[in-house]
C-alpha cells in the first residue's frame, strides 16, 4: 500500500520542516509530494534539502502562485504517476493534525473517499473567532441545501482517496481555483457515487504563518456552490463506471 500526501504549499518556510519530519517519523509507509509554487520565503528550498535525506519525500515547483485547485490537480497526476494506492490531501500548516493520518488510512480500505470532519460527533475546532465558526460551518449548510450532498464538512481540506477515485473524476471540468475546490469535488464525488466517509479530527488554526483565507475566496465558494447542479446536470453515477 502507497498512501501519498499531496501538499500545496505556498510561504510555509515556518511550517514545512517540521511537518515533513514528523510525517516520516510516522510508521505509516507514508510518501510527501510537495507542491510549491515558488515561495518567495524559500519554502521550496527547504523541501528540497529534505527531498535529498528522504526517499519518500518529493517536490513539484510551479513557477508562481496558481491556486489551490490547479495545484491539487498537478499533484494527483503526479502522485498516480508515482503508483500510489491512496492520495491524501493536507495542509502543512498543521491545522490538519498529523496524528489523524493512521485513522483516515485504517478506514480507507473500506471506502472510496475518507473525509476529516469538523462537523461530525468529536469533530471541532480551536482558537476560531466567532465569524470564522459561522462562515465555516455556515458555508458546509448552504452547500448541502443547495446541491443535497450529505456530508457535514463539505470545504474539508484533509481528506483520502482511492487511487481509483482520483483516475475517474474528469478534473478538466473542476475549475475552482481556490478552497472552493475542495466544495466542487465533494459535489462531483457525491454525484458519481462514491462512498465517503467522514471521521472526526479538532481543526486547529494555524501557529505559524499567514491564513490564506480571504473574503474574495469566501465568495468564489459561495459562486461556485450556487451553480453546481446545473454545471453537472449531465453527471450521473453511471459516468464513472
Amino acid at each position: 500500500m502507497l498512501p501519498v500526501i499531496v501538499m500545496p504549499t505556498y510561504n510555509e518556510r515556518e511550517n514545512m520542516e517540521k511537518m515533513a519530519r514528523t510525517l516520516m517519523g510516522l510508521d505509516l509507509g507514508l510518501s510527501l509530494l510537495v507542491i510549491d509554487d515558488n515561495s518567495p520565503d524559500g519554502t521550496g528550498e527547504i523541501v528540497d534539502r529534505l527531498a535529498e535525506e528522504f526517499d519518500s519525500i518529493h517536490v513539484e515547483h510551479r513557477p508562481g502562485k496558481a491556486g489551490l485547485g490547479t495545484a491539487y490537480r498537478h499533484g494527483f497526476e503526479v502522485a498516480l504517476g508515482m503508483g500510489a494506492d491512496y492520495i491524501i490531501e493536507m495542509d502543512a500548516d498543521f491545522s490538519h493534525d498529523p496524528k489523524y493520518l493512521a485513522d483516515m488510512l485504517a478506514a480507507a480500505p473500506d471506502h472510496d473517499v475518507v473525509i476529516g470532519s469538523r462537523y461530525v460527533e468529536g469533530g471541532g475546532t480551536v482558537n476560531w473567532g466567532m465569524s470564522r465558526k459561522i462562515i465555516s460551518r455556515g458555508g458546509s449548510i448552504y452547500t448541502r441545501l443547495l446541491t443535497g450532498v450529505k456530508m457535514h464538512d463539505t470545504t474539508s481540506g484533509f481528506r483520502c482517496h482511492k487511487a481509483d477515485v482520483i483516475r475517474k473524476i474528469d478534473f478538466s471540468r473542476i475549475s475552482a481555483t481556490g478552497f472552493g475546490f475542495q466544495v466542487e469535488l465533494s459535489y462531483v464525488c457525491t454525484i458519481l457515487g462514491f462512498d465517503i466517509f467522514e471521521i472526526p479530527i479538532v481543526f486547529a488554526d494555524r501557529a505559524e504563518g499567514e491564513s490564506k483565507m480571504s473574503k474574495d475566496i469566501v465568495f468564489e465558494a459561495m459562486r461556485l456552490v450556487a451553480g453546481l447542479r446545473r454545471k453537472y446536470r449531465d453527471v450521473t453515477r453511471s459516468s464513472c463506471s
